[in-house]
C-alpha cells in the first residue's frame, strides 16, 4: 500500500479503526520482514509496517539523518491518521522512534525499542570509523547487497533461527539499495540521546538478544534502568534479528507487553 502523498509505501493488517501497532524494521530490513507479526497482531490492532524512506517503494529522502527520518515517521503517521499509535522499532527504527519521541508533540501509546541503543557515539570516535569502514568496505570492492546479503544475516543472528526467517531476512537484505544501506550506516554517527530517556513517560518495552552483538544485551538491560516506566525482556539465544528468528518467543514477549499497555490505558 501507498499513503496519499506518495511517499510512504506500508503493509497493514487488520481493522483500520483499530488501534495502530506501527513496525519500523532496520538497516537491513523492509516492510515484508514484519510479515509474521501483522499476521500475529493484526486481530487486535492495525498493524502497520512501513519501507523506511529509501526502502522498498519509499521515496528516498534528499538528506539522510535520524531526525529526518523521525520526520518522516510523523508525516507517515500523520497520512495514516493514525492516533497515539504504538511503535515498534528495530534497531536503527529504534533510534528512529527515541528521535521521534523527543520531536513530535504528538505522544504515543506506548513504544518498544528491540535490539537498539540510545547512542552510536561521538561522530570522531575510532569505534564508530571502524564500524563503518567494516560494514561499508565490501561495497567499496565491488560487492553488492545481493551477494553480501547470506554472510550479514548469518553474523547477525543467534542460535537455531528459524530456517523460513532467515531465508525472508535474507531476501530483505539482498533488496536493500546500496545508496540507501550506506545512508543508513553513516546516519547512525554521532546518534545520542541517552540524555532524553528520562523523559520517556509512556509505557516501554526493551527487547534484546542474548546474542546481539550490535545491541548488546547488558547494554539494553542498563538502559531499561533510565527509563522511568521501562520493561525489560532478553530473548536467550538470539542474535539480531529476533522477530525473524524466534518469531514466537518475539512475538509472545510484544503480546505480554501490549495486554499490559491495554489494560492500564
Amino acid at each position: 500500500m501507498i499513503t496519499k502523498d506518495g511517499r510512504f509505501a506500508y503493509e497493514a493488517a487488520g481493522d483500520p479503526g483499530g488501534t495502530p501497532l506501527i513496525f519500523l524494521h532496520g538497516i537491513g530490513g523492509a516492510a515484508r520482514a514484519w510479515r509474521q507479526q501483522l499476521a500475529t497482531f493484526g486481530d487486535r490492532f492495525h498493524a502497520i509496517a512501513w519501507d523506511m524512506p529509501g526502502y522498498g517503494g519509499s521515496a528516498p529522502l534528499s538528506s539522510v539523518s535520524i531526525a529526518a527520518l523521525a520526520d518522516a515517521l510523523q508525516r507517515f503517521i500523520e497520512q495514516l491518521g493514525a492516533s497515539k499509535p504504538i511503535l515498534v522499532g528495530h534497531s536503527i527504527g529504534g533510534m528512529i522512534v527515541q528521535q521521534w519521541l523527543v520531536q513530535s508533540a504528538k505522544p504515543a501509546r506506548a513504544v518498544v525499542l528491540a535490539q537498539t541503543s540510545p547512542a552510536f557515539g561521538k561522530a570522531d570516535g575510532g569505534w564508530q570509523t571502524s564500524f563503518i569502514a567494516a560494514r561499508l568496505g565490501p561495497l567499496d570492492r565491488g560487492e553488492t547487497m545481493k551477494s553480501l546479503a547470506p554472510s550479514l544475516v548469518k553474523e547477525l543472528v543467534g542460535d537455531d533461527p528459524d530456517p523460513r526467517g532467515m531465508e525472508l531476512a535474507r531476501e530483505c537484505m539482498a533488496s536493500v539499495p546500496e545508496a540507501s544501506y550506506r545512508a543508513m550506516m553513516l546516519a547512525l554517527i554521532g546518534f545520542d540521546q541517552r540524555s532524553t530517556l528520562k523523559d520517556i513517560s509512556i509505557p516501554t518495552l526493551l527487547l534484546s538478544g542474548s546474542k546481539d552483538n550490535n545491541a548488546p544485551a547488558p547494554m539494553m538491560a542498563k538502559t531499561a534502568t533510565y527509563i522511568p516506566s521501562a520493561e525489560y525482556v532478553e530473548l536467550a539465544g538470539v542474535g539480531h534479528l529476533a522477530n525473524l528468528e524466534r518469531p514466537d518467543a518475539f512475538g509472545e514477549a510484544l503480546g505480554r507487553f501490549l495486554n499490559s499497555v491495554a489494560i492500564n490505558t
